[in-house]
């Protein structure tokens, strides 16, 4: 499920749409109108929570952005501008859909996002507690975000229990996943992306060479089966029929999501499969 709502909430990130409603209220540059519009649910927060909360950027990143950006935009006005980018975006992403598809699939959806467990999931539950949208796309996007914000705060808390810190998970990734430079830009330095490249192979999970070793992967397997098990009540309440319906309703919103989203991301969504 995780594979047909996530492209949904990640137009924000890679729509021209999204980028021009978080500049018009004064947010220029990528990096603000992330910090911005992602932590906008928690306050005018300072960075410490969240660099706890995002977990894989490095500390001066975050620091560089918040609080700093509240001067620029306060969090209601960014609130309104990423939820305008991302109707704006998925609109023309699915203009071909008729709006009975696009109520049933918020309909479903919103159920699912409202029977999540938000306790000691922080990302969740600020979006999850945001006022409901008017219209479908905008219930959609929504729900979407709780959902993934959800999912994300139970990876981080499978990635703390298995003793990965976030340059260590990034330098993992970039060794099994994904390009180097799709993650380089959240701030760590050389120093540091060697030395987690270091631990994990002290611990056994990279080779010396860098490869990922069978111990490695079978951490990580875990890992994500933690992440998946923290994730399925709501497809539990759900139900086996109404989630297959949903699937089947998100599926055309998401491949047309994925024609703007990057293929090798730092998300790591992959393609649907034909």
């Amino acid at each position: 499920m995780w594979t047909h709502f996530e492209p949904l909430h990640a137009v924000t990130y890679f729509h021209p749409r999204c980028r021009a409603a978080t500049e018009a209220i004064g947010l220029r540059g990528y990096w603000r109108g992330y910090f911005a519009g992602r932590s906008a649910p928690l306050g005018p927060v300072g960075a410490a929570p969240v660099i706890a909360a995002f977990f894989t950027f490095a500390p001066p990143m975050v620091a560089r952005a918040l609080p700093a950006v509240w001067r620029l935009a306060t969090p209601e006005e960014s609130l309104r501008a990423r939820l305008t980018g991302a109707v704006q975006a998925l609109a023309e992403l699915t203009y071909e859909l008729p709006e009975t598809h696009l109520a049933e699939a918020a309909d479903l959806l919103e159920e699912a996002a409202a029977a999540a467990d938000t306790s000691g999931r922080v990302l969740g539950a600020v979006n999850a507690a945001l006022p409901r949208g008017e219209y479908p796309l905008a219930r959609l996007w929504q729900a979407a975000t709780t959902l993934r914000e959800h999912r994300g705060d139970g990876h981080v808390a499978a990635l703390v229990a298995a003793d990965l810190d976030p340059v260590e998970t990034l330098a993992w990734r970039v060794a099994v996943d994904t390009q180097p430079q799709n993650l380089l830009g959240r701030g760590w330095s050389e120093e540091q992306w060697a030395r987690a490249r270091g631990r994990l192979a002290e611990r056994g999970w990279l080779t010396g060479e860098g490869e990922p070793t069978e111990v490695g992967r079978a951490g990580f397997r875990a890992v994500e089966d933690a992440t998946d098990r923290a994730a399925a009540r709501p497809w539990r309440a759900l139900g086996p029929d109404r989630t297959d319906r949903l699937r089947e309703l998100l599926e055309p919103m998401a491949r047309a999501c994925h024609t703007v989203i990057p293929a090798n991301s730092p998300i790591g969504l992959p393609a649907l499969r034909s």
